[in-house]
């Protein structure tokens, strides 16, 4: 299966349809008075539509097991057609959209072996997906393309060369990756004049985001937080809960991280965990959603 550790759970919304097509108003009829020699075709139907929807995976080799939220099933009868509507919910890391389609499938393939014995000339037809919600696709082109981010190392053994930088790289990366350009990178010591320095510097060019990586763990050099926190004009404590939260499903020591977010002017500065894995999980746990900031600034200034 494809790997999804590394995204946000979020509310995920796949809305399906399937059209059975009879070929007699005698099915119909016999459909919505009840007397199908079966049973009952649409609650018999829905059932089978269920039990679809929450055995997907077991079915599909490629789809992940996932909670099932909500499954909603509707009927409209159209001429000879039996429209087929099915809304499937989860809070995951996934989309259901294959559980959807699979619901709408199996509801139909239910109504067919139902009205066999009275309708021989059935049809399937349109199995599709209608919509769905809640996945990256949703936040693709909602932000905006021209911001420029400063990314600083803080790191004495790496400012001396004795260590290779990797937490910054992957900073970087992540960044590219949701069209942030970026204004500089450079690796600083870890001491709080210097990454003041440093954020003010970027503050007064109007560098729209400025990360600082290291120095957020408990030991006495870890300093970037005392740096930062000062400069605030606001802090933002969401965000570093977002970054936390996400890191704790993932190992216990995240508890320990005192990453920090704030503004300053309309600048956003970020102290994020010093460890390539801390700093990238951060950044999977953040972006692009956190980008969403600089429209709020933007209405800021229009009001």
């Amino acid at each position: 299966m494809v790997e999804i550790t590394q995204k946000n759970t979020t509310l995920r919304t796949a809305i399906a349809q399937a059209i059975v097509q009879v070929s007699s108003e005698k099915t119909i009829h016999a459909i919505t008075n009840d007397a199908v020699p079966k049973g009952n075709v649409f609650e018999m139907a829905k059932t089978a539509g269920l039990f679809a929807v929450k055995k997907t995976s077991d079915i599909i080799p490629d789809c992940h097991p996932l909670p099932i939220e909500y499954t909603g099933v509707d009927y409209e009868i159209d001429g000879l057609q039996i429209k087929i509507r099915i809304e499937v919910k989860t809070i995951y890391r996934t989309g259901v959209e294959v559980e959807a389609m699979h619901g709408a499938s199996v509801i139909a393939l239910t109504m067919y072996d139902m009205l066999k014995p009275i309708d021989k000339g059935i049809e399937i037809q349109n199995v599709k997906l209608i919509a769905k919600k809640g996945g990256k696709s949703d936040f693709k082109d909602r932000f905006r393309k021209d911001l420029r981010a400063a990314v600083f190392v803080c790191s004495d053994t790496i400012a001396a060369g004795q260590k290779e930088d990797k937490a910054g790289k992957a900073i970087i990366k992540k960044l590219e990756e949701s069209s942030v350009s970026i204004a500089q990178y450079h690796v600083i010591p870890d001491e709080i004049e210097e990454i003041q320095a440093a954020a003010l510097k970027h503050v007064e060019q109007q560098t729209d985001l400025i990360i600082f990586t290291g120095g957020t763990g408990l030991s006495k050099r870890d300093v970037t937080p005392e740096a930062l926190i000062p400069l605030l004009d606001r802090e933002i404590p969401g965000i570093a809960e977002a970054t936390r939260s996400y890191g704790q499903e993932r190992t216990p020591y995240s508890m320990l991280s005192r990453s920090v977010a704030g503004t300053k002017d309309e600048s956003l500065l970020l102290a994020l965990p010093g460890s390539t894995k801390g700093a990238s999980e951060s950044m999977d746990a953040l972006f692009p959603a956190l980008l969403h900031i600089f429209r709020i600034f933007k209405g800021a200034r229009h009001d």
